[in-house]
């Protein structure tokens, strides 16, 4: 997948847009952090590849939908104008704004996390991978991740996100599906 993607045509100014979508708790940080990996050691002496963790943009629990609309605006839109991108940092210890970090424009970016692939950003992206696992593994790593406190949470927050894979058709529209238990590629 690395090379597939160095070799396609630059979609994001001169760079390249990897989205690593799925619900939460299916693998995607886990994949995202491999791909960077790749890109890294692939890419010329002095390219740049960095990961954009969504969960960063995103305001608190309620934060998806406004999440994307950030993204494609302040972060996508500029670089593919060859611009720096930009994006306020959510902090979810104080549920608060903190600073306001700068994406300069890089041979590679793997935006990663729920809602990672949008219609609004479809043109700049060069490969959407969804990443899946079974609901009931999903919630199994959110709470060992998050703590059995957020179990309400977690299941009002994919409430959210079936809303948004449904209404955007994310897994239909993806280059390559991986299974998050397995790291087999299906498609």
């Amino acid at each position: 997948m690395v090379a597939a993607v160095l070799a396609a045509p630059a979609t994001l100014g001169a760079g390249r847009l990897v989205c690593v979508d799925g619900p939460s708790g299916a693998g995607k940080t886990t994949l995202a952090a491999a791909l960077d990996r790749g890109f890294r050691d692939a890419l010329r002496p002095g390219g740049r590849s960095q990961v954009l963790h969504l969960d960063n943009v995103y305001e608190g629990w309620d934060g998806l939908a406004a999440g994307m609309a950030t993204v494609a605006a302040s972060v996508v839109a500029p670089l593919r104008a060859g611009a720096p991108g930009r994006y306020r940092r959510f902090d979810w210890h104080a549920m608060a704004w903190a600073e306001e970090r700068t994406l300069p424009p890089c041979d590679v970016l793997v935006l990663e996390g729920v809602g990672a692939w949008s219609s609004a950003i479809r043109d700049a992206v060069t490969c959407l991978v969804w990443v899946e696992t079974p609901p009931a593994l999903r919630l199994e790593r959110g709470v060992a991740r998050d703590g059995e406190a957020l179990r309400p949470r977690l299941l009002a927050w994919r409430a959210q996100e079936e809303a948004m894979y449904a209404a955007e058709r994310t897994r239909e529209h993806a280059d390559v599906v991986v299974d998050g238990q397995t790291g087999t590629v299906r498609k």
